[in-house]
Formats: C-alpha cells, structure tokens, sequence
C-alpha cells in the first residue's frame, strides 16, 4: 500500500477519497461521530497539500433507493464543524449535483456526494455494473484515489474496491493507522494475549474463535453469545439468547482449548431479568443456576472484576462486542468494567469497533484512554480471520 505522501505534489489535483462516516443517528441527530472525527487528519493532510478533495461515504442501508432518512447531510454537517470549513453536500451521488459541485472545486475546498448505496450498483454482485459505476466515480474528475474508509474495506464495492482498480491509489491515514495495529495483533503479538469476545451471535465470530485460539493465550466470552457456551457445558440457560445450531461448535471450541493449552473463560455469575426492559428486575445468579424462566442480559458482578483482572494483567488486548445490553443501566456494569479494565493495560489495548466502540463512549470513556479504537468491527474481525479484505487488495495491486 502507498501513503499519501506516495502520491507526489497533489497542489491543484482532484482527490476522491471513500470515508466511513456511517454514523449512528437520532432522528438527525448524530449520537457517536466518532468515525467522523477519524476522518479527519487524512482530510486535513490533503486539504494542506493544496488538494480539491471529493468525499465518498454511505449511512446505513438504503439498498440501492433514495430514501432522505439516510442522507448524508447530518454528516456533512459535523465534518464541516470539525474541519472548519463548509462542506458542500450534492443532491445525488454521481448526477448534475455531484458533477457540478466537483467541477466548481478550489484548491483546499471539500464537497461530498450523496449516500453511495443510493446507487443500486454501488453494492451489486456484477463486476461490470459496479465497474460502470465506479467510471463514474472517477469521472468527477479525479486525479487520484484515497481509500481511508476502513469499516468497509472488507467489502467489494464500488467506492471501495473497483474505483481503487481505476485511479493511482494510496492508503489515508486512518486506513494505514488500522492495519498497523491488526497487524501487532496477528504478527507482532506480546504474550499474555487476552481477546475478549461479546455480542450476540457465536455465528458471527466463528471463524474468528478459529484463529484467535493458536494466536491469542486467552478468549474471554461475554455478550448473548456466552449462553450458548453454557448451553455447551450442558448449563440451563433459561430464555437467554442461544443460538442451538452452534452448541456443538462451542463444545468442539472449549475441547480444542483443551487440546491447545490455551484457555477460553466463561463468566461464574450472570445477571438475569425476567424479560428484556430497562426497568425489569435485575438479580445475579450463578452461571450453573440460571432459572429457567429467566434471561441473562449481563455478565455477573464476579464476572466482571474476573474479566478485568484478566485483561490488566495482559500486554496485548482485543475486544470485540459488549457484555451485555449496555444500553439499560442495570445492565452495563460487564461492558464498563471491561472498558475500564483496558484502560489499564500495559501494552497494547484494541476496542475492536462497531457495538464495542459506541459503548465505551456511551459509557463516558474517551477515545485516548484505550490504545486504539478501530473504526471497523466487521473488517477487524474479518482481518483477524486472516481474510484478504478486497479493498486493502485493491491498494496493493495498483
């Protein structure tokens, strides 16, 4: 991958950069930028290098239709406020809006084009249509291209793989910043190795366990997908979130552990509520004692200063996913005091995006008490799967 600075004297050039900033909103209002303050020392960098600079981003999931509660304009809006700056939004991705915009350009100046998943090709499994669109992209009259939206580099895409294919390329700031820390996480890691895992599903991070148990020392499981754990170890778990198709895979996990020395640990108590309200009774029982009328939505008390104690005697850390439903009050102390925990570790900390990330912010927590806070949860799980991620792909090949 080359660097920005690879791509020579960019003073009076067209940039098309692909951002992330599919950020979480109320309404219009954004709840988390966090990914959209990312963005910006690699838009700052290029703005100085003198360069007219065109962003590409998505919000959500609109599937190729135009619908207003995925505009961009909220975040156009905060991008301008933390650059300073006005940044001019087109009506349209690729259309009379767009085109306008970008030919009325200044050196220094950005503009942004609609929700790219506006575009029914944006996403589409032909290579030719979203190669047509990605012509487009370019079309704009871009000079170069800089990838620096890392939540969707695991993704073949328009924005992000084929335009890559069509322009002289580098990687932004942000992108190149995220693979230097997987890499500690995959190549360079310092033992004790501590990943902890949350969420829902054990299906979403199965060929993640898979690599992580010869990589990392230790797996701490957390989140919904923990009862199917304990379902594995032949625990009731009551109406908890359980995914039955993968008790077997979880035994087959726990075994494998076994077999390797390494360790995977499960929570001794857990917090469990009749149903799933903020306002539901909360009590704590023991993780082999779960009433079957009950559901967990939280580790345990005991479970957390366990979880913590293990991940502040680790050098090297990842975290993906949330204890449990960090939202309801009664239901947030796991995710905080594994949150808390990272911020004392001596070596590398990784909040591994998505879910994880909002929470810790959520939570109260800044961005610089953790070692890193990746914008990408699915990529950073794909990468660590030791997946090729198209768009990190497409950088080394042009």
């Amino acid at each position: 991958m080359k660097s920005i600075s690879d791509l020579g004297n960019l003073s009076g050039k067209k940039v098309l950069i692909r951002c992330d900033l599919n950020v979480p909103l109320d309404g219009d209002k954004i709840t988390d930028d966090g990914r959209i303050r990312a963005s910006v020392p690699t838009l700052n960098a290029l703005r100085e290098a003198g360069a007219a600079v065109i962003v590409l981003a998505h919000l959500g999931r609109p599937k190729g239709q135009v619908k207003p509660e995925f505009s961009l304009a909220p975040a156009a809006k905060r991008l301008g406020e933390l650059l300073g700056q006005d940044v001019q939004l087109a009506t349209d991705v690729v259309g009379e809006s767009a085109q306008q915009l970008a030919a009325g350009l200044s050196d220094g100046d950005v503009m942004m084009c609609e929700n790219v998943r506006y575009e029914p090709a944006e996403e589409s499994k032909d290579e030719a249509e979203r190669v047509e669109l990605a012509n487009k992209y370019a079309g704009l009259g871009a000079d170069v291209f800089v990838s620096d939206g890392f939540g969707v580099v695991h993704r073949k895409q328009a924005s992000v793989y084929d335009v890559a294919k069509l322009l002289p390329n580098a990687a932004g700031k942000l992108v190149e910043k995220e693979v230097e820390v997987l890499k500690q996480l995959t190549t360079e890691t310092k033992s004790p190795y501590v990943v902890v895992l949350g969420g829902s599903k054990v299906s979403d991070k199965l060929k993640v366990i898979d690599n992580l148990l010869k990589t990392a020392d230790t797996l701490v499981i957390g989140g919904g997908m923990l009862f199917t754990f304990l379902k594995a170890k032949g625990h009731e778990v009551g109406t908890s979130l359980l995914e039955e198709d993968q008790v077997e895979t979880c035994k087959n996990y726990l075994a494998e552990a076994d077999k390797l020395g390494k360790e995977i640990i499960l929570p001794t108590d857990v917090v469990v509520a009749p149903e799933f309200k903020a306002d539901a009774p909360a009590t704590v029982v023991a993780a082999d004692e779960m009433p079957a009328d009950q559901m967990g939505l939280d580790i345990g008390p005991e479970s957390a200063q366990a979880f913590a104690n293990v991940i502040r005697s680790a050098h090297t850390v990842f975290w993906n996913g949330p204890m449990g439903v960090f939202e309801m009050a009664a239901f947030a102390n796991g995710t905080r005091e594994v949150a808390e925990a990272l911020t004392k570790v001596d070596g590398l900390s990784v909040v591994g995006g998505g879910d994880s990330a909002s929470a810790v912010r959520a939570l109260g927590f800044a961005d610089d008490d953790f070692g890193h806070i990746s914008t990408g949860g699915g990529a950073s799980l794909e990468y660590l799967e030791g997946k090729e991620l198209p768009g990190l792909a497409a950088l080394a090949d042009n």
